[in-house]
C-alpha cells in the first residue's frame, strides 16, 4: 500500500540584514513547524524568492544593495505574488502606503510582539492556501454563497471568482484588499470598528495596528470610488470606524 504524500511544512523566507533579528525570527518559526530561510541583503532575496519559491515572505524594507520596496516591486511586476509581510522600523507613511500599493499583504512597524507576528505569519499563510486550493475544496469566507455577484456604482465583485470589475475594466486587487472588499459586501450596513475589522479580516487582536485597517481602506477606494476624497460606498464614521453603503449615501 502506498503511504499518502505527505506535503512539506510552509517555507518562510526571512529577508532581514539585522542577524540577530533573523537568526530569532527563523527559531521562532521553525519552532512553530514552519520551514525558514535567511536572507540579508535585496538582491540575493529576490533571487532566492524566484528559485526557492517560499510560502511567504517576511521582509525588511531598509536592506543592503537594494531594498525590500524595489524586491517587492520587482516581484510583482513579474506576476509573482507570493504572501509577503513587511517589516521595518521606518514610521514613515510613505513607506506603508508604497508597500501596501505594491501588494504586501500587511505592514508591521518594528519593534514589535513575536506572538502577534506569528500570529499574522499563521493568518495570511491560511488565507493564501484558500486562494489556491480547489474550488470545490473550499469554504466561503463569509457567508454568502461562492457565486454571489455584488454589485455598487460601477463596480462589480464577483466572490467565486474573486474578480472585481469597474466600468467594464477588470481591478486587480490584492490578496487582503479583495478579503477586506468581500467582508464589507457581506456585513453591509454595519460599522466595524478598525479593531473588529482587524480580527474579522486579518485574523488578529492588536489595536496597534489600526492604521493597517486605514491604509487598505485608502487604497480600496482609490481603485473603486469615482472621488476617493469623497466616498458613497466605503464610509468613514467619525470615532468609531467604517461603514460599507452599496447604495450611494
Amino acid at each position: 500500500m502506498t503511504e499518502p504524500e505527505t506535503k512539506p511544512d510552509p517555507l518562510v523566507a526571512v529577508v532581514e540584514d539585522d542577524a540577530a533579528i533573523a537568526e530569532g525570527l527563523a527559531l521562532n518559526l521553525n519552532l512553530q513547524g514552519y520551514r525558514s530561510t535567511v536572507v540579508g541583503d535585496g538582491e540575493a532575496a529576490y533571487q532566492v524568492i524566484k528559485d526557492d519559491q517560499p510560502d511567504l515572505v517576511l521582509l525588511d524594507i531598509t536592506l543592503p544593495k537594494r531594498s525590500g520596496i524595489w524586491v517587492l516591486e520587482r516581484l510583482r511586476e513579474e506576476g509573482n505574488h507570493v504572501p509577503v509581510i513587511v517589516l521595518s522600523a521606518r514610521q514613515n507613511e510613505f513607506d506603508k502606503v508604497a508597500a501596501l500599493r505594491l501588494g504586501a499583504d500587511d505592514y508591521v512597524t518594528k519593534p514589535f510582539a513575536l506572538a502577534e507576528l506569528l500570529a499574522r505569519v499563521t493568518a495570511v499563510l491560511r488565507r493564501a492556501q484558500f486562494s489556491n486550493s480547489p474550488a470545490e475544496a473550499r469554504l466561503p469566507t463569509t457567508s454568502a454563497q461562492p457565486t454571489a455577484v455584488f454589485r455598487f456604482g460601477d463596480v462589480v465583485v464577483e466572490l467565486g471568482t474573486r474578480t472585481v470589475i469597474r466600468s467594464g475594466q477588470t481591478v486587480r486587487l490584492t490578496h487582503l484588499e479583495f478579503e477586506l472588499l468581500a467582508f464589507f459586501c457581506d456585513h453591509a450596513h454595519r460599522v466595524y470598528s478598525r479593531e473588529e475589522l482587524l480580527h474579522e479580516v486579518w485574523g488578529v487582536r492588536h489595536a496597534g495596528q489600526a492604521r493597517t485597517v486605514d491604509n487598505f481602506m485608502a487604497q480600496l477606494r482609490a481603485k473603486l470610488e469615482e472621488d476617493p476624497d469623497r466616498p458613497k460606498h466605503l464610509l468613514t464614521v467619525r470615532g468609531s470606524g467604517y461603514r460599507f453603503l452599496p447604495e450611494s449615501s
